[in-house]
């Protein structure tokens, strides 16, 4: 590994232990100082990932624990992520159930849907709801019965619902390639989507992309940020935990010739090589490697970038800057985007380019 902090150290240890739900695995990065403490807990924090580590936390000897006021602290951000999310589950229960009844489908993507991989998924910290309609019709009639809000660039709907914001996306994936976005809708409408029921309302089923789709789905998020404006450990954690709850179900042959197909494999191998390299993925989990690849590269920007950016400096939220911003962003990272997506990358950027240089 790549040398980093005794505080990202920590974070790292807590994270996995809290992840997998077992031991950590260094100790001997404990006993941490007082401020040692607070700067793990921010950083957690940047990184969205404080449940997660608290549950890490959980699993440290007594004599290791951090100073009271600190796992104090730490316990009330617990106890929010799990109030956020409980209201986050009935608001996404209703929302369902309110398209169901005037005959439209709608398709989860990430969030609740990711959450249902963790052993606790009340203390994944959530974002917001987003959801494709996979006929062009129904979406429009989705659109209209949630009425207002606002219109995107990219063509999604965003809203507040009962507090929540909700996202109505055009394609099922971040892919900026078009011609990859229609086939991979057609390739999901093939696999069929998969259901799951929230603890909030047993009688809903929330549908979810299949397996091998949603292993896509997620891989392309993170590109996505990665060619942006930045990334974070929770989507990682995703990833890793969506491997190791789906990798018995897929064919690591087909979702191999996907991530080929869409010109993300070598992204696809970096991250592969991440998600068992800092979080202890078992590699039985991952579709077989290509060249061995270091993942200390990647490890040195999720810490320098934190969740989103969000260690960067924050986008205006005039709409003109923020375009100019993101693709700011982008020809920052565009060594990093054309040696590992290069295919990606180009679409990327003729999207980006287009945006800045049309009417608002």
């Amino acid at each position: 590994m790549v040398s980093i902090s005794r505080e990202a150290e920590a974070l790292f240890t807590l994270l996995r232990a809290g992840l997998w739900e077992q031991e950590p695995d260094n100790l001997e990065v404990f006993p941490l100082f007082a401020g040692e403490w607070w700067s793990v807990f921010r950083m957690a924090r940047m990184q969205t990932v404080t449940g997660i580590v608290y549950r890490g936390i959980c699993h440290l000897p007594d004599c290791l624990l951090p100073p009271d006021d600190i796992l104090v602290r730490w316990l009330a951000e617990a106890d929010a992520i799990e109030r956020k999310n409980k209201k986050m589950d009935v608001v996404l229960a209703n929302l369902y159930a309110l398209f169901r009844r005037n005959g439209i489908q709608a398709v989860l993507q990430k969030g609740q849907g990711v959450a249902q991989f963790y052993e606790y998924p009340c203390l994944r910290i959530c974002g917001d709801i987003d959801f494709y309609f996979p006929d062009k019709e129904e979406a429009k009639r989705a659109d209209a019965l949630v009425k207002g809000g606002e219109r995107k660039p990219d063509g999604s709907l965003c809203y507040l619902w009962n507090g929540i914001v909700v996202e109505h996306h055009r394609y099922l994936t971040d892919l900026n390639n078009p011609y990859m976005q229609d086939f991979i809708e057609g390739y999901a409408a093939t696999c069929g989507y998969h259901s799951f029921r929230l603890t909030a309302s047993e009688e809903v089923e929330i549908k979810v992309p299949a397996p091998t789709v949603n292993l896509l789905l997620l891989d392309v998020h993170l590109l996505k940020h990665a060619l942006g404006r930045g990334i974070g450990l929770r989507q990682f954690c995703d990833m890793a935990r969506a491997y190791y709850r789906l990798c018995h179900v897929v064919d690591f042959g087909e979702i191999t010739k996907l991530y080929t197909m869409a010109g993300i494999w070598k992204w696809s191998n970096l991250l592969h090589s991440f998600l068992s390299g800092y979080l202890a993925l078992p590699s039985a989990c991952l579709p077989p490697s290509g060249r061995k690849v270091s993942p200390d590269k990647l490890a040195n920007k999720v810490l320098r970038e934190g969740n989103f950016g969000q260690q960067a400096v924050p986008l205006p939220s005039m709409s003109r800057l923020r375009k100019l911003q993101t693709l700011q962003a982008f020809f920052r990272n565009a060594g990093f985007a054309f040696r590992y997506a290069p295919g990606e990358a180009y679409w990327t950027l003729l999207n980006l380019v287009k945006g800045n240089f049309s009417r608002e």
